[in-house]
C-alpha cells in the first residue's frame, strides 16, 4: 500500500519496502510509549487488511504542536466507501473519552480534496489562519503547504 504511487499521491513520495517497514515499527513503538496509536484496519469477514487509522502525535514543531492528530491510509481499492469516516470518528471518540484529550486536529495539502472531505465529515473546522508549511516536508516540494483541520471535544 505504501509503494502504490496512488495511495501515496499527496506524500512526497511512495515509500520502499524498508522505509514501510521503519514506519511501522515507528507505530508501533508510538502505541507503547503513548497508549495509542495507529489501528490496522480490516473488515471482516473478507478482507484482513486495508490500510489504517488513529492517533499520532506529529513529530515536528509547528505553531498548533503539541498535538494528537487523526490519520488514515487505505489502500485503493477501499476508497469511497466511508471506512475512513467511520473508522476515525472512531479513533476521535477514543480519544476524547478514553485518553481525555481536549482538541485533535488532522492536516494535509489542499488539493488532497477526498481527505479534506473527511475530515469535514468528521465535524472539523478549518480556519485558514492555521494553515501551514510541513517542516518536514523539502522547501521548494508543492506538498509543503497544509491545511490544518481541527475539533474540539464535546
Amino acid at each position: 500500500m505504501n509503494a502504490d504511487p496512488e495511495v501515496m499521491r499527496y506524500m512526497i513520495r511512495p515509500l520502499a519496502r524498508e522505509e514501510s517497514n521503519a514506519f511501522i515499527d515507528r507505530a508501533e513503538r508510538h502505541h507503547d510509549e503513548h497508549g495509542f496509536g495507529l489501528w490496522a484496519f480490516e473488515v471482516p469477514p473478507n478482507v484482513s487488511f486495508i490500510g489504517f487509522v488513529g492517533l499520532w502525535i506529529p513529530n515536528f514543531d509547528a505553531h498548533f504542536t503539541p498535538a494528537v492528530e487523526v490519520g488514515w491510509r487505505l489502500d485503493n481499492p477501499h476508497w469511497g466507501n466511508g471506512y475512513a469516516t467511520e473508522a476515525a470518528r472512531a479513533a476521535i471518540a477514543d480519544g476524547f473519552e478514553r485518553i481525555g484529550l481536549k482538541e485533535i486536529v488532522s492536516f494535509t495539502v489542499p488539493v488532497n480534496l477526498r481527505s479534506i472531505a473527511v475530515m469535514e465529515r468528521l465535524g472539523m473546522t478549518r480556519d485558514p489562519d492555521d494553515d501551514f508549511d510541513h517542516p518536514n516536508v523539502p522547501k521548494g516540494h508543492p506538498y509543503r503547504r497544509h491545511v490544518l483541520y481541527r475539533i474540539a471535544a464535546p
